[in-house]
């Protein structure tokens, strides 16, 4: 019988799908295990063979958890809502939730094809509004909480306004934006109700305000500092501006202590946890007021080393910084606009990385030294950034490096706080080994005592205090674009106003255009009616119309994380339209207990859900706080991308008329070597003839000259247009691809063949080194392209695809299959003699391959799981074994790896449900115990045969039996042996 594995996969994708095999159970008397895989974004290239890395990995782990007992949720859904499918509907018309349907659909396909045991009664799209009504419902819960410092959590802003009615806000310890007012209870009584509005838009967890953000005028709307790559955006590679607008904002920040100290009881990679705490950022230090000269503004910093505080000679603002216009003096507005208007054109990460470029701006103002009442002049530097601190620093030359090339190059006084320390060609930055000096009170002193004293005379003289500082910002919340979640929110005298939950989910709108509108609003200002369930009031232009008001709408829509933060709970209960799952679910399932997916993820998505689950935990939704146990980064599968090398060649042309023509012709080479060979110059020839041979038609006399052609340019290839598996390219196929290239020459090293160059890195489509899993799966299947892809290498490293590699595992297939079908013309053959009768080894080989497989499975080391079985499969077939007994519990190891040919043999067996629920093997150690040693026996250490002898079978008894061999005797030829040397278990030299 043949491995028609084509049938076999069909078939059996056919029976998960009509039975409900991987569906999971809320509640079950076997113990729970959530696995999940960072689901999505459907794009319209579908699935290439990169992206089912993770998921393969996922799902064995998944299967294999099945096996031994555990009631499994492996969940798979959609991010869907994303900026491609509005750029399309923006360059076509089509609506995105089209596109994105189109492109789920296509996903789906590819995803079952590889036979994932996805339960996917539990599917979520964020871009479905009966998902997106309680990623809305979390927002109103956001806007309703403030976070109360006091017992570390989120509350009801119910409770704030109790204490702002008794008590005022003077004692009141909660995170909330610098420079609130102080009021008794009496003034918030006396305010207007729009006051109370924007004072506890001040507290909220989410909240309105004017903040500095990465604009992208191309894509018309606001990017995370995670979408931008290199200052542009990830999606397009746009130009990105920073610019002040209103905004809805998250306050992570609250949480920045929390996030941090809850990395420790993850079982994440330290790789991924040392980017979260770097990006948290927390810092120990003290803030410092220094007053304005001539003004009533104040300039506030933080700083981790206040010991230095007497070697300031200079402050730095960021360009953005709110002050910057009330302190330039007119002299220095024309230097300092300009300086504001080019920062504002760099992203804040290319600022970041910018160490080299020293650029600034005197604002012509000073400030006022705490402690020496000395004047400070005052600068701005686009290595401050406003979104970092305060968006100003006290620069001390002397102590920081970048301070110090600032200094150096606007000829800045840097003056020396350090005793015995020379600063003439570098700042010095060793705080443990610093003793301050020329510094009134801190002489003498080192850094800890330093930081102690001075932090006491500023609390002193009210000019500032010790403080903890974090690096992590309030997350904009806010996109001027269509296909996102809309807010639940309508204004009322400005202020914002959450719509009843009873009338979500709020859904999009139908917009003829998906561009801004005229008059710069976003793309929901296009819109004339909305649509909402249950919802009586009047929706028309943008505006809710209830009682003959008119409240204006929020026309913004939420950004692509919002619906990513907390899907791990909607699979726990999809289905619910009451809750976003009940508290029953929650409880059963907890929290994912192995989590797969890209380390990109560490400083966005990641870090959001983690706020998002602590945040719902403090308001007694989720039983946890963390969502996820364990993490593993998968690394990448790259492409081998194929490359020509193209020059074009310049030739002059002098006529009769002495007429000077250039005339260019472009050469496709292999590789620049080329240009140096023998054959281009053969080329150059025959080309210099061709141009002769044209002009000479109307003139007679031609001089035809080389003049350049030398610089060569790297072209991707599509890899489709190699033939084969081989390097060599269809070079008509090529011409027809890129027409550009059609009247190009092609020059050969090998006159047959043009060989491309090849090169590995990131698979992609814009590489053109794509390969469809479509493809592998229709000539190899769907368990062969797991197989490869788990045997590539570790999990988390990154390895290039090559799809020759894949025929030895589907080969193995192949010899797999033959171990089972032993029978005349290849019939399934497996016997059932007497348990254990002449199986010795291949108990052995069951047994080791058992203990092998649970370990690396346990370890995540599936590529060696791989070449495991290949080695098992070799030894069973060599021992000739069809015993039911060795080959049904082998089946089951293989399943998580190879399900759909483990499914079908296990059904040959006898077997009428699926495997996916057998029992895992045990190790038995017995198995393995050796009860015999293979002597190598060796003559003067020269080992000419091997002896089958007991493990326990004594020295003397050794050396008899090998005396008494055969070959013994031929060796010695009747000779008496000198010595016999005999070490149990390892050896036996006979010296003649």
């Amino acid at each position: 019988m043949k491995y028609d594995f084509r049938r076999i996969e069909k078939d059996w994708q056919d029976y998960w799908r009509d039975h409900k095999t991987f569906k999971a159970v809320n509640g079950s008397d076997k113990p729970k295990y959530y696995v999940l895989d960072m689901f999505p974004y459907p794009s319209g290239a579908g699935l290439h063979v990169g992206h089912p890395l993770g998921y393969i990995a996922s799902d064995i782990y998944a299967r294999y958890k099945r096996h031994q007992g555990f009631n499994v949720l492996h969940p798979q859904g959609y991010d869907s809502f994303g900026l491609p499918a509005e750029q399309y509907a923006i360059q076509t018309g089509q609506h995105p939730a089209i596109t994105t349907a189109e492109n789920i659909k296509t996903y789906r396909r590819q995803l079952d094809q590889i036979g994932f045991s996805f339960d996917w009664s539990r599917e979520v799209r964020t871009s479905d509004p009966n998902y997106y009504k309680w990623t809305q419902w979390i927002f109103i819960q956001l806007f309703n909480s403030w976070y109360n410092k006091d017992t570390d959590k989120a509350e009801d802003i119910s409770e704030l306004e109790k204490l702002f009615s008794s008590e005022g806000n003077t004692n009141v310890n909660a995170v909330c934006d610098d420079n609130i007012e102080p009021f008794s209870a009496e003034d918030w009584k006396s305010f207007s109700s729009k006051k109370q509005q924007q004072i506890l838009l001040q507290y909220r967890l989410t909240y309105l305000a004017e903040t500095e953000v990465n604009w992208c005028p191309a894509l018309g709307t606001v990017l995370a500092n995670d979408e931008i790559v290199n200052g542009v955006s990830e999606r397009g590679g746009h130009p990105v501006i920073r610019k002040k607008m209103t905004q809805w904002s998250m306050r992570i920040s609250a949480y920045a202590e929390r996030l941090l100290q809850g990395l420790d009881k993850l079982d994440w990679t330290d790789a991924l946890k040392e980017s979260q705490r770097n990006w948290i950022g927390k810092s120990v230090g003290a803030s410092v007021e220094f007053k304005i000269q001539n003004s009533e503004s104040k300039i506030s910093v933080f700083t981790t080393r206040p010991d230095t505080i007497f070697g300031v000679s200079f402050m730095t603002l960021a360009p953005e910084h709110e002050l910057v216009s009330q302190i330039t003096t007119p002299e220095q507005k024309a230097d300092v606009d300009a300086y504001v208007e080019a920062t504002a054109k760099r992203s804040e990460r290319d600022r970041m990385a910018d160490v080299k470029t020293i650029s600034g701006a005197f604002t012509g103002a000073y400030a006022e030294h705490p402690f020496t009442k000395e004047p400070i002049p005052i600068w701005i530097g686009d290595y401050v950034l406003a979104g970092y601190g305060t968006g100003a620093v006290m620069s001390v030359p002397c102590g920081d490096q970048r301070d110090y090339d600032f200094a150096k190059h606007f000829k800045i006084p840097i003056p020396n706080i350090f005793d015995g320390v020379d600063i003439s060609e570098e700042a010095f930055a060793d705080k443990e080994k610093t003793v301050i000096g020329n510094s009134d009170f801190l002489n003498g002193l080192n850094y800890k005592k330093a930081t102690k004293r001075v932090i006491f005379e500023l609390e002193k003289i009210g000019q500032g205090e010790g403080k903890t500082n974090y690096r992590l910002r309030d997350a904009v919340f806010s996109r001027q674009r269509y296909w996102g979640e809309p807010f639940p929110v309508y204004y009322v005298n400005g202020m914002p106003q959450m719509i009843d939950a009873a009338h979500l989910p709020i859904k999009l709108p139908e917009v003829e255009k998906y561009l801004p509108t005229e008059t710069g609003e976003p793309p929901l200002g296009n819109a004339t009616v909305w649509a909402w369930d249950r919802l009586k009031a009047e929706v028309v232009s943008n505006s809710l119309i209830d009682n003959e008001n008119v409240f204006p709408l929020e026309l913004n829509t939420m950004p692509g994380w919002a619906g990513s933060s907390w899907y791990f709970n909607r699979y726990m209960d999809a289905s619910n339209e009451n809750e976003f799952a009940s508290q029953e679910a929650l409880n059963y399932w907890k929290d994912v207990d192995l989590y797969i997916g890209g380390s990109e993820h560490a400083t966005g998505h990641l870090l959001y859900a983690r706020f998002w689950q602590k945040f719902l935990f403090d308001k007694n939704l989720v039983p946890v706080d963390e969502f996820a146990k364990k993490l593993i980064n998968q690394g990448m599968i790259l492409g081998t991308s194929a490359f020509v090398h193209w020059t074009n060649i310049e030739f002059q042309v002098k006529t009769e008329e002495r007429e000077i023509i250039s005339v260019k012709k472009r050469i496709v080479i292999e590789d620049s070597g080329v240009l140096v060979t023998e054959i281009f110059d053969n080329l150059i020839k025959e080309i210099k003839s061709e141009i002769f041979a044209f002009y000479k038609q109307s003139s007679p006399k031609v001089k035809v000259e080389f003049v350049d052609g030398t610089l060569t340019i790297k072209q991707h290839v599509d890899i489709s247009l190699l033939k084969g598996t081989s390097d060599a390219l269809d070079v008509e196929g090529f011409k027809n691809w890129m027409p550009e290239f059609k009247d190009s020459y092609f020059l050969c090293k090998n006159n047959n063949e043009f060989i491309t160059t090849r090169e590995v890195e990131k698979m992609s489509k814009s590489k053109y080194n794509v390969v469809n899993p479509d493809d592998i799966v229709s000539d190899y299947g769907a368990d062969s392209l797991r197989l490869y892809e788990m045997f590539l290498g570790p999990l988390e490293q990154y390895k290039p695809w090559n799809t020759a590699g894949i025929t030895g595992v589907h080969s193995f297939l192949k010899k797999l299959w033959r171990l089972y079908h032993q029978g005349e013309n290849g019939a399934f053959y497996v016997t059932s003699p007497p348990p254990s009768e002449g199986l010795g080894e291949a108990f052995k080989t069951l047994h080791k391959t058992i203990k092998k497989v649970q370990e690396d499975i346990e370890s995540f080391s599936f590529n060696t799981s791989v070449s495991t079985f290949m080695i098992a499969v070799n030894e069973l077939t060599a021992q000739k074994c069809t015993s039911k007994e060795i080959l049904e519990p082998f089946l089951i190891l293989i399943s998580p790896y190879a399900p759909h040919i483990a499914e079908e043999l296990w059904h040959q067996l006898g077997h009428t449900g699926s495997i996916s629920t057998a029992p895992f093997p045990k190790f038995e150690e017995k198995h393995l115990v050796e009860s015999s040693k293979n002597y190598p026996i060796s003559f003067n250490g020269k080992m000419r045969f091997t002896m089958e002898l007991p493990l326990d079978m004594s020295k003397e008894d050794i050396e008899k039996a090998v005396l008494a061999h055969e070959k013994t005797k031929d060796q010695l030829q009747g000779r008496e042996p000198k010595k016999v040397i005999v070490v149990p278990g390892k050896i036996v030299n006979i010296v003649g």
